[in-house]
């Protein structure tokens, strides 16, 4: 099985990775995905270099390069992982990533906290409304709870006193960006923002609606798109290897 995998799905939250299980799960009817986890120990320091040597280190194993897919910050190490190591990576597909990859929910989970006068557990409550909707407030808490154990446990480089960028700019493989139009994080204006630095081979599409998880609620319309996607790269590498 291992030699038959085909597409890559990377995740840096294991608190969040329950919301890539719809679309998982639709892609894996009609292709092989594996699943890369990077966890880190709670005394380890935050650090997307040992994320990318670690992948590198796994991408390794394989004598041909894989689809990437990744949401969110996962979706941000990937589009890393294919600047500095192209030849490994046959196409990204980032969710719910923006032009200025950095400015993920956490970023603007530390931007309320530093304009809102209110608790922690306020700002995670109203970060519940921006990621995924109005919810019931039994929903909400336990959404909220969730945030907060991604928000303890999982790989990010945004804290209280920081809050970094990184430059704009895709990467030199095929590039599907996806994202939601009714996405209050990531929103139209930061996919949109995409534009200048597609390539002809590189796709771009927003699903109507479904917030920040948007495959997590459309994972059929949004595993049409993915495999489109696939579909037209193998058929553009096919005709570039007769050439």
């Amino acid at each position: 099985m291992h030699d038959s995998i085909e597409t890559l799905w990377l995740s840096t939250s294991a608190s969040l990775h329950r919301f890539n299980l719809p679309l998982l799960r639709h892609l894996a009817q009609h292709t092989v995905v594996g699943q890369w986890q990077y966890d880190q120990t709670p005394d380890e320091a935050n650090s997307v270099d040992t994320a990318i040597t670690l992948l590198h280190d796994y991408l390794g194993r394989y004598d041909r390069p894989l689809h990437l897919v990744g949401h969110g910050f996962s979706g941000l190490l990937g589009l890393l992982y294919a600047r500095q190591y192209p030849n490994q990576v046959r196409s990204l597909t980032l969710l719910s990533v923006g032009a200025r990859p950095m400015a993920d929910w956490v970023a603007h989970y530390y931007f309320h906290r530093h304009l809102l006068n209110c608790s922690r557990t306020d700002v995670l409550r109203q970060m519940v409304v921006d990621l995924f909707g109005q919810q019931p407030s039994l929903t909400t808490q336990m959404l909220a709870n969730v945030l907060q154990q991604s928000l303890d446990q999982d790989l990010s480089l945004h804290s209280l006193w920081q809050t970094p960028c990184l430059a704009p700019g895709a990467a030199p493989i095929p590039v599907l960006i996806c994202g939601a139009q009714d996405d209050l994080v990531v929103d139209t204006h930061a996919i949109q923002s995409w534009k200048p630095w597609l390539k002809p081979q590189d796709r771009l599409w927003q699903c109507p609606r479904g917030y920040h998880f948007f495959h997590c609620f459309y994972p059929q319309q949004v595993g049409a798109v993915v495999l489109n996607f696939w579909h037209n790269t193998e058929l553009v590498a096919r005709q570039v290897s007769v050439l």
